[in-house]
């Protein structure tokens, strides 16, 4: 008798647990599509955190990480979905891996991710992040092969935006990879190569007149050829 009714307490506080549960699943599936019509990112967070406890799945951490990237919380990003290499990552997790790495000033561990995005959709604007990264980490080779590869894969449609005036402007991607190309050229030899990279950065002007970042570098090349220049009269 005992033992039965043990069986039977067990079993209605297995059912209680069950409902509870539904219940809770519902709240925040109802909180979530509610703080998702508000706009309110925090809401988002919070409601997907608990689903995910409640239910726990890759599917719901990937699109809990690509809120956090969204919102420019980075490292919140990874301590949900981690920051190895997995096969079985999903494109999100991917993603979300590459941009919060880099933007959390980890080039070299950025590279993998997206290296392995390339790998699973290989277009120009992949490549130029992979051409940025590795040049930041002085990787010549791999940095000159991303940059040829956007060269020739870049579309009129496909642009560059560049935050180092008051106000953000885009250029064209190829426009973007010739400076770039500019950079690894003067890189290779930081005397010998300044008219070289000079030439690349006038040839960029004439793909992106409004290339402001292009006028700087110009300018500051050609300050060091002067010094260089001067440098090199003899002395009296």
């Amino acid at each position: 008798m005992k033992k039965l009714f043990g069986l039977v307490l067990l079993t209605v506080s297995f059912m209680a647990g069950a409902q509870t549960n539904s219940e809770l699943l519902k709240h925040y599936e109802a909180y979530y599509k509610q703080m998702k019509s508000q706009g309110d990112t925090q809401g988002i967070i919070n409601a997907m955190t608990h689903l995910n406890i409640l239910t726990p799945s890759e599917g719901r951490k990937d699109t809990l990480a690509y809120i956090y990237m969204s919102g420019n919380q980075y490292m919140q990003a990874l301590n949900t979905i981690g920051i190895e290499q997995k096969a079985t990552d999903s494109d999100i997790a991917v993603e979300v891996k590459a941009v919060s790495l880099k933007s959390l000033k980890q080039p070299k561990l950025a590279i993998e991710h997206f290296d392995e995005m390339f790998k699973r959709q290989p277009n120009a604007l992949i490549a130029y992040e992979l051409a940025e990264l590795n040049m930041q980490i002085k990787n010549v080779a791999e940095t000159d092969k991303h940059i040829a590869y956007g060269l020739a894969n870049s579309k009129a449609e496909d642009k560059k935006a560049f935050y180092e005036t008051q106000t953000p402007y885009e250029v064209p991607l190829k426009a973007a990879f010739m400076y770039l190309d500019a950079l690894s050229t003067f890189g290779k030899d930081n005397k010998a190569n300044i008219d070289a990279a000079v030439d690349i950065l006038d040839a960029t002007l004439k793909e992106a007149p409004n290339f402001n970042l292009i006028q700087i570098t110009k300018n500051e090349l050609l300050r060091q050829k002067q010094v260089l220049q001067q440098a090199a009269q003899p002395k009296n």
